[in-house]
């Protein structure tokens, strides 16, 4: 027993509950994505049930394995790499709308050579500007109400990356921009200046709404939850409220959901209304609590941080999971109109995964390096302390 704890102790470092609370998301992953995908496994692949459960499987190992490797940098490399990263999004991102591969009238995938598998830019500019912004302000925060040197440049940068994202994908755009908002106002950047950047955002997303592929979906979307009681209910979400009125307190059970059979993407936009009907309330409310008691422990990371910029950098990834979690939730259920946003850590998906378990990686390595610098200070200042007696 005391070997398995220093063996965890020495490679799981930084906070034990946010290695918990993944480690727990991705098992219930495993697990949900085998039932969504079952019958349309059998149907794609010739009966076998387990090729997605097996490519699944195999990208949340990856994952992990990321995230782990990941915790082990120093969180300081994270600022001058995001800068690189964002200067690569940007010819990604109008390289991806203008040649990329179309799927549901949208550009939104690059397809990686030899190995076959689709990547969105998309995640990455998320991540590098998140990053990014957090850098930025921490290094300005001695001139936080500065016009030109601190705010001018993050203005440009998140008018420009969202609205090449919403070209193509709306969704992340809107929750991008509202994260980075988020961030400043707990960088301490005035509120006229919050307010210039709302609205230069909005502008940016308008543009893409005028130019980009999905301005005619956006609109439909909207309108149709909006005028609910007038017009029909979208199919999807019409079979996401059957799953979960049918779910009830306890569930069906693992694996006899009806609703996978007919739900578009019950594996991934709509995997919550699958959980729900399977595990019932309990589990829908229990997978809840998970992605909160991650945003209070990335939150913690916030409170406990000696450095500015790592302090920011946590609460900007936890707040785009969190955030990004509760709107596929909310979707579900029928609180906001449909999004197309997968449930991180808990969908089906491709690169998505790698770059969530790159942005908790992040996270851990925050809440390691500040553990250790504490721990360093603490053991330099007993030695003097020492020398002086």
């Amino acid at each position: 027993m005391n070997k398995t704890k220093i063996w965890l102790e020495e490679n799981l470092k930084g906070d034990p509950i946010i290695w918990g609370i993944v480690i727990l998301l991705s098992l219930i992953s495993v697990v949900v994505v085998y039932s969504a995908t079952g019958s349309l496994a059998y149907r794609m692949m010739g009966g076998n049930t387990e090729a997605y459960l097996i490519k699944h499987g195999m990208l949340v190992m990856v994952s992990l394995v990321v995230m782990w490797g990941i915790h082990n940098v120093p969180y300081k490399y994270f600022a001058k790499l995001s800068l690189l990263a964002l200067w690569v999004s940007i010819p990604l991102l109008i390289f991806t709308f203008i040649y990329g591969s179309k799927i549901n009238e949208a550009s939104r995938w690059l397809t990686i050579p030899i190995i076959n598998q689709a990547f969105q830019p998309s995640d990455l500019a998320k991540l590098a500007l998140i990053s990014a912004v957090a850098g930025m302000l921490a290094k300005r925060q001695r001139s936080i109400q500065d016009l030109m040197t601190t705010f001018v440049p993050i203005m440009l940068w998140i008018s420009i990356i969202c609205m090449l994202i919403g070209l193509a994908n709306m969704s992340t755009a809107v929750l991008l921009l509202s994260t980075c908002l988020l961030l400043m106002f707990i960088g301490r950047v005035p509120m006229k200046f919050l307010m210039t950047v709302a609205l230069a955002g909005t502008l940016g997303l308008a543009s893409s709404i005028m130019i980009g592929q999905r301005g005619g979906v956006f609109h439909s979307r909207i309108d149709k939850f909006l005028n609910a009681g007038q017009t029909e209910i979208p199919y999807q979400a019409q079979h996401s409220y059957i799953a979960i009125a049918t779910g009830g307190i306890t569930g069906k059970g693992p694996g006899k959901s009806e609703q996978r059979n007919v739900l578009p993407h019950p594996y991934s936009d709509f995997i919550y209304a699958i959980i729900i009907e399977e595990y019932g309330l309990i589990g829908g409310a229990t997978v809840l609590f998970l992605y909160l008691a991650l945003l209070y422990r990335g939150m913690r990371v916030v409170a406990i941080s000696t450095r500015p910029f790592g302090g920011l950098l946590s609460a900007g990834l936890s707040f785009a999971l969190v955030i990004q979690a509760m709107v596929n939730m909310a979707v579900a259920v029928g609180l906001i109109p449909i999004t197309g946003l997968p449930l991180p850590l808990l969908s089906m998906g491709g690169t998505s995964l790698i770059f969530t378990g790159i942005s908790l990686g992040i996270i851990l390595s925050i809440s390691r390096g500040d553990h250790e610098d504490g721990f360093a200070a603490e053991v330099n200042s007993m030695k003097r302390m020492a020398k002086v007696a």
